[in-house]
């Protein structure tokens, strides 16, 4: 698996710069250091939890006896959550019943990310792209070149679920025509970039999944930071709003790239599929484009 995308190599310098991250406000922070403060104490973690997944109201009682903890402890602590958020109350009779409060599973994970500077302005692309790598868009009697190297990715057992090379009319069917190119070196075709769009739907007419391919004998020489650095700029000028690749947690050169062009990762998918009859893990990145298309 990999990423794809366009756009002709120009000078670094011709490229805009993405904003620099601006510092977190003092009043968020203050808020985060609250709920990290009632956090600290894990029987308050563990009541969140339980209070959590359970998906209805609970009573003391009922928590009581989940965590086989006493009356008094629990409606202590859970009076701390329900001071920051966490939860809400509601007396029913004489009897106390306990609801996550619905903001607090965006508001946690949200903080949690600012905190760790996930929602800042990440790297537009990699600046050290070799000089003697250039990326044009790819033009039909490159086909054949890039079935090669294409092949070459799914020899390595690392690139694709793929086991045998699409044909040219699958791949030129499925790709954007404006986002597709080739690397070069020596006149050489020696990687691809391409991205297909991640849905049919109107409405997601700006996501795109990408793929990026280097060439056997060519790993580790920049092929791969030309082709995502023309691949992301070209995204955001053509108003992609949001590009997303699946990687094989092994292919750890892959995921270091996507990182160097802004992409963040959301999350591992477990046994997502089986490859050669082996059930097999992705991690799944996302890039955001720095400003909102009109």
């Amino acid at each position: 698996m990999s990423v794809g995308q366009p756009i002709t190599l120009v000078a670094s310098g011709a490229f805009p710069e993405r904003p620099e991250p601006e510092p977190l406000a003092p009043h968020d922070a203050a808020t985060y250091a609250d709920w990290f403060a009632c956090l600290a104490e894990p029987t308050r973690v563990r009541l969140l939890h339980a209070v959590a997944v359970a998906g209805h109201e609970v009573s003391i009682g009922e928590l009581t006896g989940q965590l086989g903890i006493s009356q008094s402890t629990c409606s202590h602590h859970v009076r701390k959550l329900a001071d920051v958020g966490f939860v809400r109350l509601r007396k029913e009779g004489t009897t106390t019943l306990v609801a996550v409060n619905p903001a607090c599973c965006t508001g946690l994970p949200h903080a949690a990310d600012a905190v760790m500077g996930v929602l800042a302005a990440r790297p537009c692309c990699p600046e050290d792209v070799p000089a003697d790598v250039s990326v044009r868009a790819l033009e039909p009697g490159d086909w054949a070149a890039v079935r090669r190297i294409y092949g070459e990715g799914i020899a390595t057992g690392h690139a694709t679920f793929e086991t045998e090379v699409p044909d040219r009319r699958t791949l030129d069917h499925k790709w954007l025509p404006e986002h597709r190119w080739v690397a070069e070196i020596d006149g050489r075709v020696v990687g691809w970039a391409a991205a297909t769009p991640a849905s049919t739907r109107p409405v997601y007419r700006g996501v795109a999944e990408t793929s990026v391919y280097v060439g056997e004998g060519v790993r580790g020489r920049g092929v791969g930071k030309a082709l995502i650095r023309s691949q992301v700029i070209a995204a955001d000028d053509a108003g992609l709003w949001t590009l997303q690749t699946s990687i094989f947690p092994e292919n750890r050169a892959s995921i270091a790239l996507h990182q160097s062009a802004g992409f963040r990762t959301l999350g591992v998918r477990e046994r997502i599929a089986r490859h050669h009859g082996i059930w097999r893990d992705t991690v799944f990145l996302e890039r955001r484009r720095a400003a909102d298309p009109d």
